[in-house]
């Protein structure tokens, strides 16, 4: 879910939680708070017809769908993704981790036949071979068990169907994206926006999930094979990058800029 990279300052970033609070605990926590400023990032709302539309066009491409086809999308968010899904006429079942989220997603498509889950991405506890698609953005950055949630996402798959991921690596940084980033944090204190996430607890949550070296395709590709998925595909988001930066702050297009090569779509099948 999370695109905003924020520097390592070098500083501590506090005491890892306790044995009470793991960091699955933490992850929840962070992006219920996030919630409720979720749709100010260009990253996470769609905030043109144009991006819509490219989103669509990029999913279709990967997986085909249209009206009776049974979707599971996975950390939902506030139900961005979810729009795009419902334009293709298809079943929605959409997962999130945090109910604020949730709460804000429903209230965008009040009346529209999506359902809304509250439940764990790495662990469905949907039933077996119900789906067409399992598609997530920005989410498998985050897991800690990727092996297991894929396991988990083909056994939700009808044969045939296919997974959808639309993620980047948020980690490894070129001297000029660090430049970038900075001058993006330089103007955005200049300008006065505001904080939109926590940095300290951000560095915490990457420091212990399994993609903490950063999250590369040919890495998830080779997990999608081994877990026993076949006809991977992967492409970049051009299209998409260029429409969010036709809608962006200047702030923004830095931090675009700085992430535009390290972003990626990727797709692959259950065999039949």
């Amino acid at each position: 879910m999370l695109q905003e990279t924020t520097l390592d300052t070098g500083q501590d970033p506090g005491p890892r939680p306790s044995a009470n609070f793991g960091l699955k605990d933490e992850i929840r926590a962070y992006w219920s708070k996030r919630a409720e400023t979720f749709d100010l990032s260009y990253g996470h709302k769609i905030r043109s017809r144009g991006e819509f539309d490219g989103w669509s066009r990029l999913i279709a491409c990967h997986a085909p769908i249209g009206p009776g086809d049974r979707v599971l999308e996975l950390a939902s968010g506030t139900g961005e993704v979810t729009r795009v899904l419902l334009g293709f006429g298809c079943s929605v079942d959409a997962i999130d981790l945090c109910e604020p989220m949730i709460e804000r997603a429903k209230a965008k498509h009040r009346g529209s036949a999506v359902r809304f889950h509250l439940g764990d991405a790495e662990n469905t506890m949907m039933p077996d071979a119900r789906y067409d698609l399992v598609i997530c953005r920005h989410l498998v950055w985050t897991l800690l068990d990727p092996q297991a949630a894929l396991a988990d996402w083909l056994r939700v798959l009808k044969p045939g169907g296919a997974v959808v991921v639309i993620d980047g690596d948020w980690v490894n940084r070129s001297r000029r994206a660090r430049l970038l980033q900075r001058l993006s944090q330089w103007l955005d204190r200049l300008t006065g926006a505001p904080r939109l996430w926590d940095e300290q607890a951000h560095q915490r949550i990457m420091r212990g999930v399994f993609f903490r070296d950063g999250l590369k395709a040919p890495a998830l590709q080779a997990m999608l094979q081994a877990a026993g998925f076949a006809d991977i595909r992967t492409g970049p988001l051009t299209g998409i990058k260029r429409r969010q930066f036709a809608s962006a702050t200047w702030s923004e297009r830095l931090r675009l800029l700085a992430t535009y090569d390290d972003t990626f779509i990727l797709s692959a099948r259950k065999p039949r």
